[in-house]
């Protein structure tokens, strides 16, 4: 009996393990303990195709100017060359919006 609970309970931890790793923009989407932070990023590279939208991973940086690693889709291709600022929080993106070059903090280097 202890062993077939020994192993359910590995199974059960697997399973738990695939999930949040699968879904990691779900789970960050959700947890309270992952802040929610802007990141600029500049658009360097073509989209990828997403089933009819465009899909971007780019790297950017947050006000203190600490790499974040930026997922999101878009409805329209955007021009490379072309500045955001994406609402992030950990793997989730909420939003981005376009901002001139000059709202860039200072201390981003690309």
């Amino acid at each position: 009996m202890k062993k077939g609970g020994a192993v359910a309970t590995l199974i059960i931890i697997i399973l738990a393990v695939f999930l949040v790793m699968s879904a990691r923009d779900v789970v960050d989407r959700f947890n309270p303990l992952v802040p929610q932070e802007d990141v600029f990023v500049r658009i360097d590279k073509p989209a990828e195709n997403d089933n009819g939208r465009y899909k971007y991973e780019l790297t950017g940086y947050n006000s203190e100017g600490e790499k974040k690693k930026v997922i999101f889709t878009s409805s329209t291709q955007l021009p490379e060359g072309t500045y955001l600022k994406v609402s992030a929080k950990g793997a989730y993106t909420e939003n981005y919006t376009k901002v001139k070059e000059k709202d860039v903090p200072r201390n981003i280097t690309w």
